[in-house]
């Protein structure tokens, strides 16, 4: 009788009902068994505990003794074995193999009933292909039972074969796949039964042969699953395997290898044979069948019949090796696997062979090699990763090959290492290789034949991608080091550590060091990163030789040292402070406090590393931490924010888990009644309020108002704060879990009131953010709250939240409306009942959803202009998507068929309507022409529309180039919603049919076609790009699960919608689109959906009928403002080209593209040309990868020649003839170059100019490019023959460079000589870019350019000629011979002293030139600018533009020459009528007065003698006027304040400095050109710094415009650029090292939320009896008119579509105010100390004492009752409350403070009541939802000062 079908869920039930209810069992082992029973119930429930679980269930099972066991009825046993198979067929690999050792244990009590019980589940599964694999596999006892019904279940197999091969969707689907797989299973399990069947009769079975047959017809492409073929060629390797003798087995692999024939042939595998017919020449069935011999065949069958391996495998994976599959990858791992089965057998090779297998002449060596080396760059992900496995087997199996027959030359060792060092340091290939030679030639002979290689490595670690093969040839290096230092040194004792360190500091310290102090971001993380964690690995003792020559003072040796620290303590532990005294403590303030981001966070890494968790922060970590995570909320860096957190995180982990060890060291004590130590309070109290602390600082800060940097930032921490400090379980997460006894930390915390994370109040804040204007800010807010917040909110809030939700659901503004849906869905995920009584299920907020979304429908159907403002769709549609896909459990709980229909009838309906807005007609929309509206018809239609509604004549009136509000409402409500039905569609259908493979599905074939007729319209007939971006994410979707359908009706739809599209796209003819507009996305969605392990044949065919249609000609009478099929067929293969869901499919496409592209370059039509370019462009990223940013000329990313031309051998012909075609028609008749266009010339000059230069050619195929390259110098286009000049070293071999030089340089005419210009300059620029490779210059070459002279004299005519010829001059310059040197010289200063007559086309470029080449020389360049007042204008502009680019002259006697020069001919320069001459001069002025600007903080003017006085005050004068009147624009005025500044420092004529003060408060403002503001704070470091600085240092008053000056600098500091504010805090950083006295040494930039409360310091030290002090208090705090925000907030409507910015988004007025307090309430402190001051102070009070009262009683009418309202909610978002709030709140302190300061004051208010009634309403408001920062509670309380 067959087993009833039970859940697993019921059988569990029943056995522990068994278990409680029989009285026999006896007690120690019911409670076993119950125990057990948990556990399994552990591993069904809890995903992430399965194995763990089993485990402990199994131990359990084992403690039950047998006989205990044996005495349980059948009737209680029987239960327990069918759960445990039932869970056996439900679960694979080691969970599987777990269950099968219980039920092993079961079997020794009753193995009748197991082995029963396990055969009647086996005749159920016959069918089940996974399963059968399963008990195959991992089950012990099913396998015995496999054993003994082996026939039975291949002669099964047999027959499934056929009906699966007869029908495509299921020999190419997952069945396949497994009927396959149970084969191999049989065949490798089970090989006893499996070969009488194949090799010991005459005729095999028929049953076998039928398998046999069926797995050759799929690996000969018969099935287009390649997962599958390749399965099937492991499968018939393994049967071959069965075999007894390797004989027969070796004679049937040979069969196999027959596999290369492409006529039939015949298999025989023993007493089996099959015909065999090829379907398909695509390399997978070869593939297959080398990859299954490879995988499953013993030695014996390898090496047997002439050996197997090298005379049929090897030339069978060499062959597949050189064709461009598209399974590059899976041929090199066998190659991989080929060169492993030759090490294994090498043995009996050589008994086969009696020779190495590698000697220096063998042709297989060579062929290896060569392999290895064409692929090691290849573009194919994952292929140069196997080559590097290959490569590594082939130098192991040349080592084993060595020993053998006793080769000590091993030249092949020597040979690789000089390839591979002549490689240039941009090839990736080049490190890999080298650190799989090293163990074998030692580091000794490679640093010696590589000498440039701690330089490379350095250049390496600059790039993103070549820093990870750097880091581990560094590894290597220093690993081996180590081991030859050990065998070196080691006599009887080990050598010390210190030793081996010193020995490691001699070679690579200095390159360690450059790294770590470097200015390069990418250099500066790798190598801490990297480089040093190793270094300390390898050389524990390398810390002290690292920082001995550090010093914390010099400009990056503060991040050296942060990182060296904090690598040492994450490596080895320990408290740095203990080891190092008080100076690491102090260093590391310094580091904390510094501007660099990079240096914070190495110092933060040292602050919170440990490799314990356990070790306690100490009292002074806890106190710098609470010092440094406030001043760094508000960083503009996203990676420093990412950084914040981790180290946050690691340092609360420390905090809980010292914590949770001191509770648990005294649980045994309190047990005994005794309390907890002095000292473990203390621990704990630090520990848990410094966590406390750090949850109230983050809600501070989420209030509306604040900048998104600081939201973001403080999101970050209270996630870190809520992972690592509660007992949330995440089920996703394998790691991050809180510990068992977190519980006991929490109750701790909460009984001494800390801890309280989940308040009403904190809920309000983050539901806060659920309205911010930014999504991350959303998203973040909404997880937290979902995820650690109780799982529903308060009924007071839900009401009041979901009726806010629909507001803005109905937003025409889509940053609102996607709030709205944001809201909704966190109020699904609360599980609440929010619309209506009665049915609380999450059915009923869908079905409210939709029942809104057809109202807006109608709407917008009856009046599109009403819906767009009130009811836009979008938002609906937005809330819909989110409930239905991202909530769990909702589509499958709430979305039956009748709702699916519903929403698909819906949105279809909304597209046409949308549609038919765009066309202007909803009749023209529902046909079936593809054509979309151009976007003038678009345009018109919506106006129209507007017209129509404001009942306006379109025909008349003047025409406006902007939208209207209208026309933009209407526009965004079409788009957004469009593309919102698109994503929501596609992921609908996804997730529909995903889950139909569990369940019945309810969407039909009909249903599935009309989604499809949606996406169409959407893509086809309209032409907005944002709509059709976004309906493309849920159109390749749709495609991607229909794709992937067993059912062919269904994989059916998308390649019928690719037919129509090709189809569309043969036939259009429309008007002129921008990119053939939505067309080329749908044929690129439907081909990305293909699955990449098929052969992807919708792709294959698309690009060929693009290509044809490409290339086909265009009609006689073509229109050149209509779309023609041909350029939309370019346009579409750029979309499959620039695809990146395509990846590196499209590249087997390459070549045809490239052909087609260059080709139609030519076309007549300028649409085609245009088209042509843009699809080349993006081809050549492609094939050469992606350049960053600033990296447009480099090559470091690109590939070789040889590499290129060996994965795209088409490409090299063609490219060839280009050229060639060329360079021939460039020579007349007569022998002189001719102007003959060639448009695809250049294009094909710039692919060959991106290769990767200085890689050797070894096939010599390159030397064919030379010539006509060479001949392509004579053009006479002037782009041409520069890009020539770069092709040409990229084609020129290294070894061909010297010969290529003296060749080009033996053709430099004499002057005698009859010469074209073009061809000579052509020549130049070609040696000047092979010079340029860095080569030393060869004696021939120099003598040469030497006899040379007179192409730079007046004798050579042309400008363009001299500039290069002077270009070569300088490169040889260290070569030359100083006659020949000053020769030019001369001739240069001939040339640019004497008038010229007339302009020539270059004369300007080689002036600048000749300046360039003089002023490299010191001695010349002080000639040139001793005369710079004589000189022409232009050679003015040509020698300040020198001086501002190139500052060589830095540091050197030249700069005095300069600044003399500069400063004498100020006057003339500002009055010159140039503004570009005048302000390239006051840059260069600026640059050498200031030459440490850019590195070092004091921007000290160089020292040397000012201008006199009246010119000074004259020049100043100018300056100033010029600032006052704006004359000269951004730039020049910014030069011009910073220039007067640099004056005024010089003289410190204080009566000009109020006119400077002015000038800075004019220009300081927000809205002023971010250029000047930036000056503004250069001008406080040039002028104000050393003004105010010298009063600091003498101890004297500061000036009395000082307090304005100061105010300028807080302004600065609060810029929305940062370079603003650096600069600002440039200016605190020299007041700070001025008022301490120290040295310039010890100066350093200061961080610039360091900076402004120094500023505040200085100003209440310094001037607080100034006039303007508090004014400048007051003027950086926010309104406190409440009753105004009120009014405001009432008033809010939705204006308009978009919000205006504010004008500095980066201020924060609440932020401001909780800083500006201390300061003012230390103000209201000196009231007594001065008359004057106490008089000012008094007057303010009393002026203001009114209107405060006045907005505390509004503040105090507001108080919100014990639920909450709408309008309270609406206040809570609104950013103006919050900040006038806390302007309010300050002022009411310092009112406070005041009046408790002085008894005059008193009468306005009483002290005592006033602070009552804030403290009431703080403490409200605080309830409610209002957290405000700690220095407003702090003031309260009287903690502030």
């Amino acid at each position: 009788t067959m087993v009833p079908v039970q859940s697993v869920e019921d059988q569990m039930k029943a056995v522990l009902d068994c278990v409680v209810t029989e009285y026999k069992i006896p007690t120690d082992v019911s409670t076993t068994l119950k125990l057990f029973m948990n556990k399994l119930d552990e591993c069904s429930s809890i995903k992430r505990c399965k194995e763990r679980s089993l485990e402990e269930a199994g131990q359990l099972l084992r403690k039950i003794p047998v006989k205990q066991l044996q005495c349980l009825e059948e009737r209680l046993l029987l239960p327990l074995i069918r759960l445990l198979v039932a869970m056996q067929m439900q679960m694979f690999n080691i969970a599987s193999r777990k269950l099968d050792q219980m039920l092993q244990h079961l079997a020794e009590v009753n193995r009748l009933l197991v082995f029963r019980e396990i055969q009647h589940c086996l005749c159920t599964i016959v069918g089940k292909d996974q399963v059968s694999c399963m008990f195959l596999e991992d089950s012990s006892i099913g396998r015995e039972l496999w054993r003994e019904a082996c026939p039975s279940l291949i002669d099964k197999v047999a027959e499934l074969f056929p009906v699966i091969l007869e029908q495509e969707g299921l020999r190419n689907g997952p069945l396949c796949y497994q009927a396959v797989k149970v084969c191999l299973q049989v065949f490798q399990l089970l090989p006893g039964e499996v070969a009488p069947l194949v090799w010991e009769k005459e005729q095999g079975s028929l049953a076998v042969q039928s398998i046999l047959q069926s797995l050759m017809d799929i690996i000969l492409g018969q099935c287009s699953n390649r997962d599958t073929r390749l399965l099937a060629g492991t499968t018939v390797a393994m049967l071959i395997n069965t075999v007894l003798e390797g004989g027969e087995g070796g004679a049937a692999a040979w069969s196999l290898l027959q596999v290369t024939h492409s006529e039939p042939w015949q298999l025989c595998v023993g007493g089996l044979q099959v015909q065999c017919s090829p379907r398909s020449q695509d390399g997978v069935d070869r593939l297959a069948v080398s990859r299954g011999l490879l995988t499953c065949c013993r030695r014996g069958i390898l090496v047997s019949q002439t050996c197997l391996l090298l005379g049929g495998l090897f030339p069978l994976v060499s062959a597949l090796c050189e064709e461009k599959l598209d399974c590059h990858y899976y041929v090199f791992e066998v190659l991989t696997l080929w060169l492993k089965s030759v090490k294994e057998c090498l043995a009996e090779i050589w008994e086969v062979t009696s020779a190495p297998l590698l000697p220096d002449d063998s042709s297989l060596r060579q062929q290896l090699i060569q392999v290895i080396w064409d692929n090691a760059e290849s573009p194919v992900e994952g292929v140069s990763e196997v080559v590097r496995s290959a490569f590594c087997l082939l130098l192991e199996i040349y080592e084993m090959d060595c020993q053998r027959f006793g080769d000590t030359q091993k030249n092949l060792h020597i040979s690789l290492l000089y390839r591979i060092t002549k490689l240039p340091w941009e090839a990736k290939a080049k490190y890999f290789p080298l650190c799989s030679l090293l163990p074998y030639v030692g580091t000794d002979m490679v640093l010696e034949q590589y000498s440039e290689l701690p330089n490379h490595l350095l250049k390496c670690m600059s790039t993103n991608h070549l820093s990870p093969c750097a880091s581990e040839l560094y590894k290597c290096l220093i690993q081996k080091q180590r081991c030859e230092l050990c065998e070196e040194l080691a006599q009887d004792t080990p050598p010390l550590e210190l030793d081996l360190a010193n020995q490691w500091a001699r070679r690579w310290r200095t390159t360690l060091l450059e790294a770590l102090t470097s200015d390069v971001t990418l250099l500066q993380n790798n190598s801490s990163s990297h480089l040093l964690p190793w270094t300390l690995r390898v050389f524990p003792a390398a810390v002290e030789p690292l920082l001995a020559p550090l010093d914390p003072a010099s400009p990056g040796h503060l991040h050296a040292w942060a990182c060296v620290m904090s690598a040492r303590r994450a490596t080895y532990g320990g408290s740095p402070w203990a080891l190092e005294s008080g100076y690491a403590l102090e260093t590391l303030r310094l580091a904390l406090g510094c501007v660099d981001d990079r240096v914070r966070l190495a110092a933060l890494n040292l602050l919170c590393c440990s490799p314990k968790t356990k070790e306690a922060p100490t009292p002074e970590e806890l106190s710098t931490m609470r010092t440094f995570i406030p001043q760094n909320l508000n960083s503009e860096s996203s990676p420093f924010r990412q950084h914040l957190q981790a180290g946050v995180k690691r340092f609360l982990v420390r905090i809980r888990d010292s914590c949770l060890a001191h509770l648990r060291g005294q649980k045994g004590k309190r047990d005994g009644g005794v309390s907890l130590t002095k000292e473990t309070e203390m621990a704990l109290d630090q520990g848990v309020g410094f966590v406390d602390w750090l949850s109230q600082l983050t809600l501070s800060y989420l209030a509306p108002g604040h900048s998104y940097q600081r939201k973001k930032t403080v999101l970050l921490l209270l996630s870190a704060v809520l992972e690592t400090c509660t007992d949330t379980w995440s089920p996703d997460k394998k790691k991050g879990q809180p510990p068992v006894n977190m519980a006991s930390l929490i109750n701790w915390a909460r009984l001494r009131g800390w801890w309280d994370f989940f308040s009403r109040s904190k809920q309000l804040v983050l539901i806060g953010c659920l309205e911010d204007s930014t999504n991350e800010i959303r998203e973040l807010s909404a997880g937290l709250l979902v995820r650690f917040f109780p799982p529903s909110f308060l009924e007071d809030i839900t009401p009041v939240l979901f009726g806010r939700a629909e507001l803005l659901l109905c937003s025409p503004r889509v940053p609102e409306a996607q709030m709205g849906a944001l809201i909704i869905k966190v109020l699904l995920q609360n599980r609440i009942n929010y619309v209506s009584s009665g049915d609380s299920k999450a059915s009923t907020l869908v079905r409210y959803l939709l029942k809104e979304l057809e109202q807006h429908y109608l709407i917008a159907k009856d009046d599109m202009m009403l819906a767009a403002r009130t009811k836009p769709i979008h938002g609906i549609l937005t809330a819909l998507e989110r409930c239905i896909l991202e909530v769990p459990n909702t589509l499958c709980d709430v979305v039956d068929h009748r709702m699916t229909i519903e929403i698909l009838v819906l949105l279809e309906r909304i597209t046409l309507l949308l549609l038919g807005v765009l066309y202007g007609d909803q009749d023209a929309c529902g046909d079936e022409k593809d054509i979309p509206p151009s976007f003038c018809d678009m345009g018109n239609a919506i106006t129209s529309l507007v017209g129509q509604v404001a009942g306006e004549d379109q025909g008349e009136g003047d025409e406006c180039v902007l939208l209207s509000e209208e026309h933009s409402l209407v526009l965004t409500c079409c788009w957004v919603s469009l593309k919102e039905i698109g994503i929501f569609l596609g992921s609908l259908v996804e997730r529909i049919l995903a889950q139909a493979k569990q369940t019945e599905p309810f969407l039909t074939l009909e249903d599935l076609k009309r989604a499809s007729k949606v996406f169409k319209n959407i893509l086809l007939k309209c032409r907005h790009w944002g709509a059709v971006e976004g309906c493309c994410v849920g159109f390749t979707r749709f495609c991607a699960c229909l794709l992937s359908s067993s059912d062919p009706e269904l994989r059916d739809i998308p390649a019928h919608m690719l037919k129509q599209g090709l189809e569309v796209l043969q036939s259009r003819c429309t008007s002129v689109t921008r990119r053939a507009a939505g067309l080329p996305m749908l044929i690129l969605c439907v081909v990305s959906a293909e699955e990449a392990s098929k052969a992807r044949p919708l792709l294959a065919h698309s690009i060929h009928t693009l290509l044809d249609t490409a290339r086909s000609p265009l009609p006689q009478d073509w229109d050149q403002t209509l779309d023609l099929p041909q350029v939309c067929a370019v346009h579409t293969l750029q979309a499959l080209v620039r695809g990146s869901g395509l990846g590196v499919a499209v590249l087997q496409f390459a070549p045809a593209v490239a052909i087609l592209s260059l080709t139609l370059l030519s076309s007549p039509c300028w649409a085609m040309r245009n088209a042509a370019l843009q699809l080349y462009s993006s081809l050549c990223s492609r094939l050469l990868g992606q350049r960053s940013g600033g990296e447009e000329g480099s090559t470091q990313h690109g590939m070789s020649p040889p590499a290129f031309f060996t994965h795209y051998p088409a490409l090299q012909p063609f490219l060839l003839g280009e050229l060639r075609g060329a360079a021939e028609d460039l020579q007349g008749p007569s022998g002189e170059a001719r102007l003959r266009l060639h448009p695809s010339l250049y294009p094909v000059l710039t692919l060959l100019a991106k290769l990767q230069r200085g890689v050797q050619d070894q096939t010599g195929t390159l030397s064919d490019f030379l010539i006509p390259l060479l001949q392509l110098a004579a053009s006479p286009v002037y782009s041409v023959r520069v890009m020539t000049s770069k092709a040409l070293v990229a084609m020129t071999p290294p070894c061909q460079y010297v010969s290529t030089l003296l060749r080009l340089t033996e053709e430099l005419p004499e002057p005698q000589d009859p010469s074209c210009h073009n061809r000579l300059h052509g020549q130049l620029l070609q040696i000047r870019a092979i010079l340029d490779r860095g080569l030393y210059a060869l004696c021939d070459v120099v003598d040469r350019v030497e006899s040379r002279l007179w192409l730079v004299t007046g004798a050579q005519h042309c400008p363009l000629v001299r500039g290069a010829y002077l270009g070569v001059a300088g490169l040889l310059r260290g070569f030359c011979s100083q006659g020949f040197l000053c020769q030019i010289r001369d001739v240069l200063l001939s040339e640019l002293h004497s008038p010229h007559q007339r302009l020539q086309v270059g004369s300007a470029s080689f002036h600048q030139n000749a300046i360039h080449f003089l002023c490299a020389e010191p001695r010349w360049a002080c000639q040139v600018w001793g005369s710079f007042s004589t000189e022409s204008s232009d050679l003015r502009l040509s020698l300040v533009s020198w001086a501002a680019e190139r500052r060589r002259w830095s540091g050197t006697s030249m700069q005095q020459v300069l600044q003399t020069a500069l400063q004498a001919n100020l006057k003339e320069a500002l009055l010159d009528q140039s503004v570009e001459y005048s302000r390239t001069y006051l840059t260069t002025l600026i640059a050498v007065m200031t030459p440490g600007a850019d590195h070092t903080l004091s921007q000290k003017p160089s020292p040397s003698p000012p201008l006199e006085g009246p010119v000074l005050l004259e020049c100043v004068e100018l300056l100033l006027g010029a600032l006052e009147g704006h004359r000269g624009g951004p730039e020049f005025l910014s030069q011009a304040l910073c220039a007067a500044s640099l004056l005024l420092s010089q003289s410190l004529q204080t009566s000009l400095f109020p006119r400077w003060c002015s000038l800075l408060e004019v220009h300081r403002v927000p809205e002023a050109p971010e250029a000047l503001r930036r000056s503004c704070a250069g001008a406080l470091c040039l002028a104000g710094a050393p003004l105010l600085s010298m009063a600091l240092r003498d101890h004297t008053p500061l000036p009395v415009f000082s307090t304005r000056l100061i105010n300028t600098g807080l302004y600065l500091l609060q810029d929305e650029s940062q370079q603003v504010r650096i600069k600002a805090a440039g200016f605190a950083s020299t007041l700070c090292q001025a008022r301490r006295g120290g040295g310039e040494r010890s100066m350093y930039l200061m961080q610039v939320n360091q900076a402004l409360p120094f500023l505040l310091e200085l100003l209440l030290e310094e001037c607080w009896d100034s006039p303007g002090a508090l004014e400048v208090l007051l003027c950086h705090m926010p309104q406190s008119d409440l009753s105004s925000v009120l009014r405001e907030a009432r008033d809010t409507g939705c204006a308009s579509l978009y919000e205006q910015d504010e004008a500095n988004v980066f201020a924060e007025p609440s932020v401001m105010s909780a800083c500006l307090l201390p300061y003012l309430l230390q103000l209201a402190e000196k009231y007594p100390a001065s008359s004057v001051v106490g008089e000012r102070l008094g007057v303010w009070a009393r002026e203001n004492v009114t209107d405060l009262l006045e907005n505390l009683r509004v503040c105090k009418d507001l108080q919100p009752g014990d639920t909450l309202d709408p309008a309270w909610l609406a206040l809570l978002m609104d950013s103006s409350f919050h900040g006038t709030l806390c302007g309010l709140w300050a002022r009411a302190a310092f009112l406070l403070r005041l009046l408790e300061m002085s008894d005059d004051l008193r009468p306005l208010c009483d002290p005592e009541s006033l602070r009552k009634n804030i403290q009431e309403v703080h403490c409200v408001l605080r309830q409610n939802g209002v957290q405000m920062p700690a220095a407003f509670t702090a003031a309260l309380t009287g903690d502030l000062p």
